[in-house]
């Protein structure tokens, strides 16, 4: 076995083909995948001192059978596709990318929020179809069209991304509440109570990390709650959301509309309820491109680098858990 670093990209195609990726300032060996199934894990970290991972899985049992493996580095912010505890007892660091869609998210959330309260999609779909011409005179009035100022929005989130969006909305003259924590209990001038922020909202959109904690954080109790038939956005995760509980409250007009960038599981089946909502005027899937500006992903793929290389030099950055 080579003492050179061995390095290991499990799916390379998760990065857009025209980022660059300089390289590493070390001696080592790359491989680079573009895909890898759950099955050929193991057999390809076998021997890796250093896995690069942004979708796939890493599993406990490919982490153990994995001696020299001494870091993870996520070519992504989320690290709920990876054994955390496994990568702990065995003293594998897990490093991960942080503040690079701070515009690039922000921008497609609210260009989600857009489209919904303007009705975008349905007027060009209208129109696409003859509606204009059939409605004889310069405009008609099919679906709803709302301002943004003076309206609500609840963020759950209050983190880079959730501050960034709150930041837009407050330009655009938009009322802000940051919910506390489901069940918590952080009030106050900063925070609302959820059950509250779901009541008072016109807009609710998810900036949050999927974790035992927010997985199916929205559900039909919390559909139930929302007054004011707001919007959802989701353009963090899809098991945040409880997906026929969606599909229930759109369906009743419990919501106005939903704008999702993510479902579960990702990509979707062709017959998944997400993708068969796609017939309502009032809803927009979009495929987990909410973090995609050209801008955001070679700032990522830089960071990626410099997170490998300051482990390398023994004085990692962005540690998961830190």
């Amino acid at each position: 076995m080579s003492d050179r670093v061995q390095v290991v990209f499990l799916d390379r195609e998760t990065i857009s083909p025209n980022t660059v990726l300089r390289p590493l300032n070390f001696d080592h060996d790359l491989s680079v995948y573009g895909r890898t199934a759950a099955s050929e894990v193991k057999q390809r970290i076998a021997n890796a001192d250093i896995v690069i991972t942004n979708k796939v899985r890493l599993e406990r049992d490919a982490i153990i059978a994995a001696p020299r493996l001494k870091l993870v580095a996520m070519a992504a912010t989320g690290t709920d596709n990876v054994d955390l505890q496994a990568c702990k007892e065995k003293n594998i660091v897990v490093s991960n990318i942080r503040g690079y869609a701070q515009h690039t998210l922000p921008e497609h959330t609210f260009a989600l929020i857009f489209a919904l309260r303007r009705s975008i999609v349905a007027y060009r779909e209208s129109v696409k179809a003859g509606r204009w011409h059939e409605a004889q005179q310069f405009c008609y009035f099919d679906y709803p069209i709302k301002d943004l100022a003076g309206s609500t929005l609840g963020i759950i989130g209050e983190g880079a991304l959730g501050q960034a969006v709150a930041a837009i909305g407050r330009a655009l003259g938009m009322r802000i509440q940051f919910a506390s924590r489901k069940g918590g209990a952080r009030q106050g001038s900063l925070y609302t109570p959820f059950e509250q922020m779901l009541e008072e909202s016109d807009i609710i959109t998810l900036h949050c990390p999927l974790n035992a904690q927010t997985r199916g954080l929205i559900g039909a109790p919390e559909f139930a709650r929302m007054k004011r038939k707001p919007l959802l956005i989701n353009t963090a995760r899809g098991g945040l959301v409880d997906e026929a509980a969606l599909a229930e409250a759109l369906h009743t007009g419990q919501i106005g509309g939903a704008g999702f960038d993510v479902t579960s599981p990702e990509p979707p089946p062709n017959d998944h309820l997400l993708v068969q909502l796609l017939e309502l005027p009032n809803f927009i899937l979009t495929p987990h491109v909410a973090w995609a500006s050209e801008e955001a992903i070679q700032a990522l793929a830089d960071q990626l680098i410099d997170n490998i290389e300051a482990f390398h030099n023994g004085a990692p950055r962005n540690v998961v858990g830190n």
